[in-house]
Order: C-alpha cells, then sequence, then structure tokens
C-alpha cells in the first residue's frame, strides 16, 4: 500500500456529545462518493455507527474508521464518540492521529466535554481545525460560539468563513450559505441534492463590507507567522489566496492557530469546504516531529523514529476489537513498514508476536475491509495474530527495540455487582468480561469468591448500562444485575511516622527486622501512592534487605485501605530508618516489618474515605434555574459559575458522584425536558462521616 506520504491526512471528528461529529462523518463519505447516500442518526443508517446500541440510543459509543479519497489527499477518519462516559476511545485516537476537526453546536457553543476533548488534543499536541455545526438551527450564533472558543478553551481561534444568516427556513435571515474569506466568495449548497453541488459566486454588495473587516481580521492573525504576508502587507499590496492558506497551514500545524469554518452538517452546508481544509491546514505524517520513544533495556536511553519507510519498523497498538477468528488489533504505524505474515517484538510484554494478516479498516466490519500485504508508516490499519499484546502496546522491528509511550486512562468511577444464575453460566461470563477488558481499557471486573459475585467497573451510569445490555443482548447471558455504587479511595489525612518490626521465634531462630517509615498526604488526592527510599547513612540496609522493603511497601500500595479495602490514593511512603542484627534479620523479617509498618502508618495518619466528584456542567432556560439550584444544594453541590448564553443559562456546578445518580432523568423532569446537562469526574474530596461509619470506621 505505498502511499505518498504527503497526501496522506490522519484526523479525527471529535466534539461533546449531539455537536454532530458523525452527521459530519457521513456527509464527508457521502460528498467524496465513498458513499452513494448519506445515512441519518435518527435513522440508524450511518456508517460509522454501526453496533445495535449505537443505532437504538442515536449516539457515538465505539471509535470508527473510515478512509476515502478527497481531491489530491487520502483521508483516515476517525469518529469518535462524544459522551464523557466512552471519553477513552477518543484518548486512544488522539493518541495517535495527526491532526482533528473540532465540531460545536452553534445553538450549545463550547460545553464540558468540548473542553474535555480539547485538553486531550492539546495533550498530544495535535493541530485542529474548528467546524461550527447547526447554523440552521433555532439559537444558532456564529459569532458567539466563535467568541466562546478563545477563553474558555485558551485557544486563538481565526475564522476563514463568515455565515450568510443564521437559524432556520422560518426566521427573517435564515442560513444561506457562508462567504469564504479567503477568495472573498459567496458559497452556496445546492438542496437537491443534499448539498453535494457546491455553488460559487461574488459576495452581494450589502454583505461585503462585514466580509472585509472579517478579512482584515483574518490578515491581521497571520502576519506574526509569515514574513512574506506581512511584506506585503507594509507595501500595500494584495496578499494571493495560495499564501494565505501557506500562512493558516504553518499556524495550524504549530498550534498557533485554530482555522474555524462553519455550515450545517445535516443538509451538506459546508462540508466540502471543511475537507479542503482538512488538506489544506492539517499536518501530513512528515509534518509532525519524530515519535520518540525508550530502549525497553535501557529506559534512560531515549530513541526517535522519523516518518520514513527506511527507518526500523515501529507501531502502536491503539484500540483491540474481539473475534473469534482472531482478534483486530488497530494499530498506527510511526516509522518502516511492516508485511504480513510477519514477526514483530513487543517489548511492554517482552515477547515477539505474529502478524498472519494485515486489513484496511472500514468503520468497525471486518467483512468490509480489503486484505493488506504491506504497511508503510502513516498507515492506520488492522492486523491480525497478535496475542499477548493489549491497547497501548509497542510493536517494533525485532532486531531495532524502541517502546513508545503508552496510553494512560482515566479511573472508573462507578461498580455494579452482578451474579451468574449457574456454573455454566459463570464460566461463560468470565470469558465475556476478559473479552470485553480487551476491547476496553477503562472497563474493569473483579471476582468476590466469598459472595459468588463479580463487580464491574465503569465509567459512569452509562457505561455500565452499554456493557449490561451486550451481556444479555449480545451474549445472552443469565446474568442477575445490582444496583449501581460509587468506587470510593482511601487516603490518610494527617503525617504519621512509625516504626514496624518483626520480632517472632520461628523454630530455633529469633527472626528480627526493624524499620521506619513516614507517610504524608498529598496535595493531590487523585494521584497515584508513591514509595520513596530516604534511608541514607546511619541505620541504612543492605541493597537487598532496602529493596525488599521498598517492594513490599509498595504491593501493599496497591492494595486496599483500612476502611472499606478501597483503593489507596494521595499518599507518599518515605522509608528513613531500618535496624537489623546479625542473626535472623532475612528477607522474611524485612516483609513482616515492612507490612507491620504499613498498617500502622494508615492507622496513625487518620484514615479517610474519599467519594468521586462530578464537574456539571448545566444550560437551563431562565424560568426553571431555581428548581435546578435547589436540587443541585440537596445533591452537596457546590456551584462554580453561572453565565447567561442567550436565552439559556450555564450553570457550571461539583457535586459528589453518590447523589446524582439518575440526574439526568430529574433535571427533565424539573424543567419539563429544556435543561441539559453534562458531567465528567473531576476529582475526589472527603466524604461524609457517616459514609465512613457505614463501612465500620
Amino acid at each position: 500500500m505505498a502511499r505518498d506520504l504527503e497526501s496522506l491526512r490522519n484526523i479525527g471528528i471529535i466534539a461533546h456529545i449531539d455537536a454532530g461529529k458523525t452527521t459530519v462523518t457521513e456527509r464527508m463519505l457521502y460528498v467524496s462518493g465513498a458513499k452513494h447516500r448519506a445515512g441519518g442518526v435518527d435513522s440508524g443508517t450511518t456508517e460509522t455507527d454501526d453496533d445495535p446500541e449505537e443505532q437504538e440510543r442515536g449516539i457515538t459509543i465505539y471509535s470508527a474508521c473510515v478512509t476515502f479519497r478527497w481531491k489530491d489527499s487520502i483521508i483516515n477518519l476517525l469518529d469518535t464518540p462524544g459522551h464523557v462516559d466512552f471519553t477513552a476511545e477518543v484518548e486512544r485516537c488522539l493518541r495517535v492521529l495527526d491532526g482533528a476537526v473540532v465540531v460545536f453546536s452553534a445553538r450549545e457553543g463550547v460545553e464540558a466535554q468540548s473542553e474535555t476533548v480539547w485538553r486531550q488534543a492539546d495533550k498530544y499536541e495535535v493541530p485542529r481545525i474548528v467546524f461550527i455545526n447547526k447554523l440552521d438551527r433555532e439559537g444558532a450564533d456564529f459569532y458567539r460560539v466563535l467568541e466562546e472558543i478563545g477563553p474558555r478553551l485558551n485557544a486563538n481561534p481565526v475564522a476563514i468563513q463568515i455565515p450568510v444568516g443564521m437559524g432556520p427556513p422560518h426566521v427573517k435571515e435564515p442560513f444561506k450559505g457562508v462567504i469564504d474569506l479567503i477568495d472573498m466568495q459567496l458559497l452556496s449548497f445546492s438542496r437537491d441534492d443534499d448539498g453535494k453541488q457546491i455553488l460559487a459566486g461574488p459576495i452581494p454588495d450589502e454583505l461585503l463590507e462585514d466580509a472585509q473587516s472579517w478579512r482584515d481580521l483574518m490578515l491581521e492573525s497571520l502576519y506574526g507567522i509569515n514574513n512574506e504576508m506581512m511584506e506585503l502587507a507594509l507595501e500595500e499590496q494584495p496578499i494571493p489566496p495560495d499564501l494565505i492558506r501557506r500562512a493558516l497551514r504553518e499556524g495550524c500545524i504549530a498550534r498557533q492557530i485554530q482555522p474555524v469554518l462553519c455550515g450545517s452538517a445535516l443538509h451538506g452546508m459546508g462540508v466540502q469546504p471543511v475537507l479542503d481544509a482538512v488538506g489544506y491546514y492539517l499536518p501530513c505524517p512528515l509534518d509532525r516531529p519524530p515519535v520518540a520513544g525508550v530502549d525497553p533495556k535501557h529506559r534512560d536511553k531515549v530513541i526517535t523514529r522519523k516518518p520514513s519507510a527506511d527507518e526500523p519498523f515501529c507501531a502502536l497498538v491503539f484500540k483491540i476489537l474481539p473475534a473469534k477468528t482472531g482478534d483486530l488489533y488497530w494499530i498506527r504505524v510511526y516509522s518502516g513498514t511492516l508485511d504480513s505474515n510477519s514477526r514483530v517484538y513487543n517489548p511492554n510484554r517482552d515477547v515477539k508476536e505474529n502478524v498472519a494478516q494485515l486489513w484496511q479498516i472500514h468503520a468497525t466490519k471486518k467483512e468490509r475491509q480489503g486484505q493488506l500485504q504491506k504497511l508503510e508508516c502513516g498507515d492506520i490499519a488492522c492486523a491480525i495474530g497478535p496475542r499477548h499484546s493489549i491497547t497501548g502496546d509497542t510493536l517494533c522491528d525485532t532486531r531495532a527495540h524502541i517502546e513508545l509511550p503508552s496510553i494512560q486512562f482515566a479511573q472508573t468511577v462507578l461498580s455494579m455487582a452482578i451474579e451468574p444464575e449457574n456454573t455454566t453460566e459463570r464460566k461463560k461470563l468470565a470469558e465475556v468480561l476478559d473479552m470485553l477488558k480487551r476491547q476496553d481499557p477503562t472497563f474493569n471486573a473483579k471476582e468476590n469468591e466469598e459472595s459468588g459475585q463479580t463487580l464491574i467497573f465503569g465509567m459512569g451510569e452509562l457505561h455500565l448500562d452499554v456493557i449490561k445490555h451486550r451481556l444479555t443482548r449480545d451474549f445472552n447471558l443469565n446474568v442477575k444485575f445490582y444496583k449501581p455504587r460509587v468506587n470510593y479511595r482511601e487516603t490518610i489525612g494527617a503525617k504519621s511516622t512509625v516504626v514496624g518490626q518483626c520480632n517472632k521465634q520461628i523454630g530455633a531462630v529469633q527472626m528480627f527486622a526493624r524499620v521506619k517509615v513516614a507517610l504524608e498526604p498529598l496535595e493531590d488526592r487523585s494521584a497515584d501512592v508513591i514509595v520513596l527510599d530516604q534511608l541514607f547513612g546511619e541505620g541504612a540496609l543492605p541493597d537487598e534487605l532496602k529493596s525488599v522493603v521498598l517492594q513490599e511497601l509498595r504491593e501493599r500500595a496497591k492494595g486496599g485501605g483500612v476502611i472499606g479495602s478501597f483503593p489507596l490514593t494521595g499518599i507518599r511512603i518515605s522509608l528513613i530508618g531500618g535496624e537489623m542484627r546479625e542473626v535472623g534479620s532475612d528477607e522474611v523479617a524485612f516483609r513482616m516489618a515492612a507490612n507491620d509498618a504499613f498498617d500502622a502508618g494508615l492507622q496513625a495518619g487518620s484514615p479517610t474515605l474519599l467519594e468521586p466528584v462530578m464537574r456539571l456542567d448545566i444550560v437551563t432556560p431562565d424560568d426553571y434555574m431555581g428548581e435546578i439550584v435547589g436540587d443541585l444544594q440537596q445533591r452537596r453541590a457546590t456551584i462554580e459559575s453561572t453565565e447567561s448564553r442567550g436565552v439559556m443559562t450555564a450553570v457550571i456546578a461539583y457535586a459528589p458522584l453518590k447523589e446524582l445518580f439518575g440526574y439526568s432523568s430529574a433535571i427533565r423532569s424539573l424543567s419539563q425536558g429544556r435543561a441539559s446537562c453534562s458531567m465528567e469526574p473531576h476529582g475526589y474530596q472527603p466524604a461524609p462521616a457517616e459514609d465512613a461509619q457505614g463501612f465500620g470506621m
């Protein structure tokens, strides 16, 4: 599959739920000729939402990949979910993409999940363009959304289009088309063929002055990026469109600006210019810096790989789809080439893997892909054959090892107990859960041998609800489900310094070990437990015994606390002292002393139960503000801010997850269905004393 890397675009469509990502994807496929008819989200006929759960709910749950051609560009496009419960799908896609199209609703503007996906794109340094969608809706306001993007997202949006009219056909000035500020022309779209035909014409006289002022703003934002443009401006010479596009590309790839386009994807208005912008402004693999990793055997040694077929092969596994015929491993190739029927090395697992087949990805359906014989750098494709790799693992040349940075996912906040009805179902359930864990890195399951129940862990109510439906509908399991419960954490509230010891007679040997440990709470309560070696000078232990103590402390830190055996978080543990004798001070003795110190340190450090807190972004008509605020106060919420968004009011609040079960239904009831709410994990705070007492403290 030899490809000109300059023509290749690996992009994602990211946005808040209901901003229109899947519709944008569907229209791109249609106008590019990859589909003969545009599907609809409401009718369940879109190419990328092919799962029954997605079609039933009308939302994207699983990221999907489609490949198509637009003019001179070959585009690998990943459509991602917008709901926060499935944010891991966005995380893993952004990890491997070169650019992104961020979609905003012209009515709702910058919403909670918009901020989340923007931060994720910042984290992976992904250049992006912006598409303000739904300009044909009631209450649409392009200029308000444009003003929100900068301050709320710490961004630098540059409008390269402005709309002609806004709103549905019945308003005084409905949305009719867009003005291209680069070529200074009016673009309108035929409704007869769902916007496939684009009509370019002169800008009407009454709109020309406004368009010229917006063009001047666009050019001013580019003078600092391109010196040639600056010189032409100083000489009062006209600036050619190709030079403007070159400056926009430079600024976009450097993440200094984000070109902004607009339209209505539902009616096919403005989609072709977005595809043009993907080719013009978003980077090809050659525009991205060389990928950096480490030598797996010398982890302080940094290794880089350029996007070249001449470099050794390396790729990242970013998604796994379990299948009876062999799991499908979605990979992004960063350097070198990969042939089918070849061997690769996985440094994360220290194993060699077979790659039996290579397939082009089409949505999530293998049966509609094309089989490939070879992959080159920049490609996103599917491999069949590996058995031990998991999401985030590196695959590389067996003779030139490199380990790329993995993908970090958020911690789960909810769990639910499930129970199989018989032994046969138990075995089948274990196999299915193992498969689901391979597919979804934010899903986990643990069996409680005492109760016979299995706990499944997810990112929210919707996430667990989807898992529940899959177990019963897709896998026909007879399983009892119990109410979801909050995933608490434990930490300490105060610093403690303790001595743990082993002083036991075992047979004829008097065992002895003594260790001194300091525990202190971290400011970030959600941070991992840190174990440090602070044992120097007098009282220092031999390296082998010190290693045993540190290892035991780290193992204990992975276990539960003393309140309800919940995972520990936000603690720094320092080994500061040790004592041994010539006889009886062996590894076993020091493991026992480390355990004793760990338990004593937790008890002396004021054990604290932490509950997860969610950030709420509520948008409501003013008439229902009183009821919604009163309800939030009853849920122990803290209101951070309120702001007017046209005829609506936006409320930012923080509330314990425990108080938010069923909140989406409650807010619909309070507002007669007119308010909306998004929530995302924010962190942890001390739980009420009665909650801790409920666990025996």
